[in-house]
């Protein structure tokens, strides 16, 4: 009987994939804003990385879906670097701003705990974060369901906290006696408040989620 050499198959580096090496670009500009954050002299480029890192979040998951590439951990990576990078940025607007570090300690809280318990009960449920089953709750489903809804939160949730912290060091150009960042301030300031009423609903929907299997296991433990 003739042997044949059958060749191993090649293992998959999942951190070699392209949606992740965008990933770890994001997190390196996130570090270069940080660093600078609180230079008076280098709040442009604080900027510039910030919002680069914020820009590139729109194009791994279409690269992962492009290229049959979806992970784990490319999704964590995702949720990790966008709570991290707000977190990194309003810990930095706390201090700038002294007389609003206790809302700022407020956003940063419920949004770290809303994102973690709403993935939690994800996890419990077997499935990604934006795809658990939300048709109770008509708001999330449709915060998550909707793209055009979801990337304009969030565009605009980012684009609030980065003018907060450009206004601090410069008004900006100016058109018609109206200063560019003000006017994006006040346009922008309503959908950082509704994204920030949306985690609370999500911070709700994602612990009755989670009670809800608590009751299924005691259920079961008690026949």
């Amino acid at each position: 009987m003739e042997k044949t050499n059958m060749a191993p198959k090649e293992e998959v580096n999942v951190f070699l994939f392209v949606p992740n090496l965008i990933g770890y670009a994001r997190v390196i500009l996130m570090f270069f804003a940080f660093f600078y954050m609180l230079d008076k002299d280098m709040y442009q480029i604080t900027v510039f990385c910030y919002m680069l890192s914020q820009l590139l979040d729109a194009f791994d998951g279409h690269a992962a879906r492009a290229l049959n590439q979806c992970s784990k951990l490319g999704a964590m990576l995702d949720m990790l670097t966008d709570r991290c990078s707000t977190l990194g940025l309003v810990m930095a607007l706390g201090m700038l701003y002294p007389k609003c570090f206790f809302l700022c300690q407020c956003y940063a809280v419920l949004d770290i705990a809303s994102h973690w318990l709403h993935l939690t009960a994800a996890n419990i449920a077997g499935t990604s974060h934006k795809q658990i089953d939300l048709s109770q709750n008509p708001f999330l489903y449709y915060y998550y369901q909707n793209r055009i809804v979801l990337f304009s939160m969030c565009a605009g949730n980012e684009i609030f906290f980065s003018v907060s912290y450009l206004l601090y060091f410069s008004s900006g150009p100016m058109i018609g006696g109206l200063s560019i960042f003000t006017v994006l301030w006040y346009i922008t300031a309503p959908i950082m408040v509704l994204k920030s009423v949306i985690s609370l609903i999500q911070l709700v929907a994602a612990a009755k989620n989670v009670v809800s299997v608590d009751v299924v296991e005691h259920s079961r433990a008690r026949q």
